[in-house]
């Protein structure tokens, strides 16, 4: 079945794409028009069944899997999509792993397999996307995903909020160093979204609870809120965007952590000394 939509004639790349946001992202990419390669690690079941919904939409879709930590599997993910689909105008850096670990407690082998598949990984899939885009018409758009971990402190998470701030700082500059060259270089900062690995990590969790109790907006973030916003930062409706975090959250950064039922705030109250 036909789709009509705002990425028609857009060829992506969507990595990390087997579940979650990446998935997500990938399908709504094709339901928006796009040609879209899927990339996936460990989780083949669900990248196949991606694009057996994105092949009935009558888009041009193909799943490849590759380690990411390894800077030369970026470079033939990236080969491998331009081969298949003839450029690449949009690349979505989604893939990404976490770890929680007191800090005294994190091995060197820990602090490189984060960073490895965090943030080299995404560097050197952009490095080889920008070279392939620097010789076509009409450019390309890069857009990263980083975490509300980028920009708070959250306990037992020092390696994992650390490359998510690492990609806050890289999306930043690179955003200003291809700028003049005709590519745009934006990040997603997603709040507490409901994915699947929540659910098996922790079975008994009560999502509409926690989103009463803790998210400002009232509910945890669905991975398609997450997918439209890259939508926007893919077409012509951000042109005049680079460099930006988008912070998708439900209102989590913005809420001061300070307990509001203490008698002894400082809410509506001056002190002295």
């Amino acid at each position: 079945m036909e789709h009509q939509g705002k990425l028609i004639g857009k060829r992506a790349l969507v990595t990390g794409a087997g579940t979650g946001l990446g998935r997500e992202i990938a399908l709504e990419f094709a339901r928006q028009g796009a040609d879209v390669v899927l990339h996936y690690c460990h989780s083949a079941q669900g990248a196949h069944s991606a694009i057996q919904e994105i092949r009935a939409m009558g888009r041009r879709t193909e799943v490849f899997q590759a380690d990411l930590a390894d800077a030369a599997a970026c470079a033939r993910l990236v080969d491998d999509t331009v081969s298949l689909l003839g450029g690449i105008d949009i690349l979505v850096n989604n893939a990404g792993i976490t770890a929680t670990k007191p800090f005294v407690e994190v091995t060197p082998q820990d602090f490189d397999l984060l960073y490895d598949v965090n943030v080299r990984g995404q560097f050197f899939c952009a490095q080889r996307a920008v070279q392939y885009m620097l010789k076509q018409e009409n450019k390309g758009i890069l857009i990263n995903m980083t975490s509300v971990h980028g920009c708070t402190g959250f306990v037992n998470h020092a390696v994992y909020d650390g490359t998510k701030g690492a990609i806050w700082s890289w999306t930043r500059e690179l955003a200003v160093e291809l700028a003049p060259l005709g590519i745009r270089v934006n990040g997603i900062a997603p709040g507490w979204i409901l994915v699947e690995t929540h659910l098996k990590q922790n079975p008994n969790l009560d999502a509409e609870d926690v989103g009463q109790r803790l998210i400002p907006i009232k509910r945890l973030g669905n991975p398609i809120d997450i997918a439209r916003a890259c939508v926007y930062l893919a077409t012509d409706e951000s042109s005049y965007m680079t460099g930006h975090i988008m912070v998708i959250d439900g209102g989590i950064t913005a809420k001061s952590a300070l307990p509001l039922d203490e008698p002894d705030t400082m809410a509506g109250k001056t002190k002295e000394g």
